[in-house]
């Protein structure tokens, strides 16, 4: 019997597929027709649909991130990592997208002026979200003036939480590269002895 003479309850699995990677894959469920009538499909449906929407989010946010002050990279890689629950491709991508925004938090606390500058920077962010919210009246150039665009406590908490952000991944940096940084020169030492 094929499985087009299936009905929409008896029809279970219809196929799988291998991964990449050559790890067994998942099952997928097909239905030809009519609609989801059982709850565990249901379930799926409601599950794939919520990982599809939460991790486009986050990669939208960490394209805007990239631009905007914010951890993009940081962003874009919690996206992968949910749609990844759910799709091959985005799978395929967390690791290199990984590997970019761990070097570039190395690199960011490679020295002290670097870790200094972007504690700075936090910090300026920070101070520029709570002039923000308050709102204050500007020059008029252009079209910009009196007031701020989008002034008001909305944006101006939105980018003090960018520069808390920005700061505690900062402390995450250092904490997490510089340690690997001093280990590294302390074994480099204990060899040249």
């Amino acid at each position: 019997m094929g499985a087009s003479a299936l009905s929409c309850r008896d029809r279970e699995v219809v196929g799988s597929r291998r991964r990449r990677d050559g790890r067994a894959g998942y099952c997928a469920r097909v239905l030809l027709v009519g609609n989801v009538d059982r709850p565990e499909e249901k379930l799926a449906t409601m599950r794939k649909t919520s990982v599809t929407v939460v991790g486009w989010l986050l990669i939208l946010a960490g394209i805007v991130a990239l631009i905007l002050p914010g951890p993009g990279l940081l962003l874009l890689l919690a996206g992968l990592v949910v749609l990844s629950q759910e799709y091959e491709w985005a799978e395929c991508r967390v690791e290199p997208v990984k590997e970019k925004a761990f070097d570039v938090a190395r690199a960011g606390v490679a020295s002290y002026p670097r870790i200094a500058l972007s504690a700075l920077g936090g910090a300026a962010v920070v101070a520029v979200g709570v002039w923000w919210s308050l709102d204050p009246e500007i020059p008029e150039v252009g079209p910009l003036g009196p007031s701020l665009p989008l002034g008001g406590w909305p944006t101006g908490s939105s980018i003090v939480l960018s520069g808390l952000v920005a700061l505690g991944l900062l402390v995450y940096s250092v904490t997490r590269f510089r340690g690997e940084a001093n280990e590294d020169a302390a074994s480099g030492a204990r060899q040249s002895q």
